[in-house]
């Protein structure tokens, strides 16, 4: 069969051409069928008002309010989070900690005087993936948390949690952490006055290789004197009769502790108490003038430079049998300097890495 190619000097189609040929589309689609204008092209049916593509599902647009998942149904649904290793995209390796974090509930806690206290808990849960599994059920995660979260939250109730974690989601290690605001009501310091101080608190249970670990995080906000300022600052009243001021500043230190195995109680209050006892100065929530003089009075007789920090939470921590392992990581966010000075020290294993997360000092801070 002989083809022809338009010649070189061909004019193209002008316009009453293309409406012809139009024209001519239209009357050979009024007699053609749906599939047949598909077939085509399905974008012909855009240039013939009226028509459908038939190759076009005919979709309900309207929400199913009467519809029932059957146990049947729910057999069909597709969950390609377990499906075959042949999925996994990237290299097969196992994956130390995945899941979700900061699903938020309010959750009951046991003080030490016997009250109990619902406070909004921020919760992360993650389990091990071994090579071979493409995925987990992340919300797996979460209904198995439920199941325990009307209870009064102590590790024991954490424990049975994490159990049904690595029952329901066929893996060897998880964690679970719960993060909340505790409040403590405070005395101030002569007036009589009171009020509630907030502490930043983590629980955390950690399963590995068939070994747990019962954690508390701590963030205790003080106020530290730089005994260097004092000094010199005492020095320009008496050697030049010149009114000087020391520089003292807002502190945070970060308190995070193993549990002893087979240890009695450690409550919360006890290790807010531990803090105190090192670093007396801690920041004041109601306060009058007599408030405001007792402070500056106790600052001067308690001047910490943050090493001296670390080292008193050390020794307190050091002298409570229910405690193992330890890191105390500080911050004086220096109203002399543009500058934060820090310290981490680190007693045990559990806390012991030649790096530190960056932005880890960053986080020390309070947020009111």
């Amino acid at each position: 069969m002989n083809m022809h190619s338009r010649s070189s000097g061909e004019e193209s189609p002008d316009r009453d051409a293309a409406t012809a040929a139009l024209e001519t589309l239209r009357a050979w689609a009024h007699k053609a069928s749906a599939t047949e204008i598909a077939e085509l092209d399905p974008a012909v049916a855009r240039l013939l008002p009226g028509q459908d593509v038939s190759n076009y599902p005919d979709l309900s647009r309207q929400y199913p309010e009467a519809f029932e998942v059957t146990p049947t149904y729910r057999e069909t649904l597709p969950d390609l989070q377990n499906g075959p290793s042949s999925l996994i995209k990237g290299a097969k390796e196992q994956i130390q900690h995945v899941g979700i974090s900061n699903f938020r509930l309010p959750i009951r806690f046991a003080g030490r005087d016997g009250g109990v206290q619902t406070l909004e808990t921020s919760v992360t849960g993650t389990v091990s993936l071994d090579a071979e599994k493409k995925g987990i059920n992340m919300s797996r995660i979460m209904r198995s948390f439920y199941k325990h979260a009307e209870k009064t939250f102590s590790f024991e109730v954490m424990e049975a949690a994490i159990e049904d974690y690595l029952t329901d989601l066929e893996s060897l290690d998880a964690r679970l952490q719960m993060r909340f605001s505790f409040p403590m009501r405070v005395e101030s310091l002569r007036s009589g006055l009171s009020g509630y101080q907030y502490y930043d608190i983590a629980l955390e249970l950690i399963e590995r290789e068939g070994q747990r670990q019962k954690i508390i995080h701590l963030d205790y906000v003080y106020s530290s004197t730089c005994p260097c300022s004092l000094e010199l600052s005492e020095h320009a009243r008496q050697a030049r009769g010149q009114l000087a001021t020391p520089h003292s500043q807002r502190s945070v230190a970060r308190i995070s502790i193993v549990i002893a195995p087979d240890a009695d109680c450690l409550w919360f209050e006890d290790l807010i108490d531990h803090c105190r006892k090192a670093v007396p100065t801690e920041t004041q929530v109601m306060v009058k003038r007599e408030d405001e003089q007792a402070f500056a009075e106790l600052n001067a007789a308690n001047p910490i430079f943050v090493e001296d920090a670390a080292r008193l939470f050390c020794e307190v921590l050091q002298n409570d049998s229910r405690i193992g392992d330890f890191r105390v990581m500080a911050s004086h966010q220096e109203s002399l300097h543009s500058h934060d000075a820090i310290s981490l020290l680190v007693q045990g294993d559990t806390f012991a890495a030649q790096s530190v997360d960056p932005w880890h000092f960053g986080t020390l801070i309070h947020r009111g």
